[in-house]
């Protein structure tokens, strides 16, 4: 495909890497018949729980469902509240309402954009059940000073690491340690099985309890014995999407390592007077814990700078994909229903307003990185 305007490969925002023999093992496992949760799931289980150390591991079809499994594990319901962040998917907070808990928004650090952590012990109250801080771009929320407040206030800790696998804190490897920790594996996530996600643990009876969330509460035992104890959902990862995931596994290192050679492009475009004269502001150069899920940067705003919505027109109309990750939380119709308003968390909504995230991708050239910097740098330059 290519750009109208200039001849030249349209660079998309994201592209998922998966190899020969992994599209071939999918072929596999759609002649055998069996497509639905089955071995491959099982041995996807089974490896990632090696990977996170022996921690107990489910799959499901989605980081969604794992969010809500997790906190209806942690014993999460109505009249409790979820302190979270604003700056998510908005799947972070809507979880919290699905089990009938409130949603708590804190606003964020504006240099690592992740939760405030500073300002979560303000929020918390005698109805707090839980902490969900979110990897804001695979950056990890420091680990040390969420898990003292935790503790210190007997709160229960879900952490959103959709966009974190392979990152680490302190060397630990992000799912290896800590309470209940959820990733994701859609298309756009560093690993992917297509669609779907897991939930890591700490006991097994969490994980058997998990199970039957994710399958209508069954129960099964013996031949043909069956009962429901508890309401489920229907959030189980089929064979076929295991199987992706399964290929996906072996190259994590190097997908990671790729995508932190990329963003040491950006910077090294990026990270200069003329750049800083433009007023755009760059994420936290962390090349050792974060696995670079995004590359995001902060558009200027004063009287003359442009909107988002005008550079991303531009920037596409010269073959350049952008996304929005993302508009804040609690300035969407569902939120605002509930009282949150517009000047509640000034980091997070000018974030919301102004966060544009550039392409990056295990396949991406340097040149491409360059014709992404060139072309940002000749956008905002043009509405001066």
């Amino acid at each position: 495909m290519s750009d109208s305007s200039s001849n030249l490969p349209v660079i998309p925002i994201t592209r998922p890497t998966i190899d020969e023999e992994t599209i071939a093992g999918v072929c596999e496992v759609l002649r055998s018949g069996w497509i639905t949760t089955g071995p491959n799931a099982r041995k996807f289980e089974a490896e990632l729980s090696t990977l996170f150390g022996g921690r107990p591991v489910r799959v499901f079809n989605s980081g969604t469902a794992t969010l809500e499994v997790a906190l209806r594990l942690a014993g999460v319901g109505p009249g409790d509240e979820v302190i979270t962040t604003p700056l998510s998917w908005v799947a972070t907070s809507n979880v919290a309402l699905t089990v009938g808990a409130r949603p708590v928004f804190v606003d964020i650090d504006p240099v690592t954009r992740n939760i405030d952590l500073a300002a979560v012990e303000a929020a918390i109250t005698p109805a707090t059940k839980a902490i969900l801080p979110v990897d804001l771009a695979g950056l990890p929320v420091d680990r040390d000073k969420l898990y003292d407040i935790a503790n210190r206030h007997g709160l229960r800790v879900i952490e959103d690491a959709a966009q974190s696998m392979g990152s680490t804190w302190k060397g630990r490897l992000i799912g290896s340690f800590g309470d209940l920790v959820s990733f994701s594996f859609h298309p756009n996530k560093n690993l992917t099985s297509i669609e779907g996600g897991c939930l890591v643990m700490t006991e097994e009876g969490d994980a058997k309890l998990a199970e039957q969330y994710r399958l209508q509460g069954v129960v099964r035992s013996g031949v043909d014995g069956m009962d429901v104890e508890i309401a489920g959902g229907k959030f189980n990862l089929t064979d076929v999407a295991a199987r992706v995931g399964l290929g996906q596994l072996p190259h994590l290192d190097e997908f990671t390592r790729i995508r932190r050679e990329l963003v040491r492009e950006y910077f090294k475009l990026l990270d200069c007077p003329e750049v800083h004269a433009l007023g755009l502001g760059l994420p936290v150069a962390d090349f050792e814990q974060s696995n670079w899920h995004m590359f995001q940067v902060v558009l200027p705003e004063t009287a003359n700078s442009p909107t988002r919505a005008q550079v991303m027109e531009k920037m596409s109309s010269e073959g350049v994909s952008t996304g929005v990750h993302y508009p804040a939380i609690h300035l969407f119709t569902l939120y605002r229903a509930a009282g949150w308003k517009d000047g509640d968390f000034p980091h997070a909504e000018l974030a919301g307003r102004k966060i544009l995230t550039l392409p990056l991708f295990p396949t991406m050239t340097p040149a491409e990185v360059e014709r992404v910097v060139s072309t940002l740098i000749r956008v905002l330059k043009s509405f001066q």
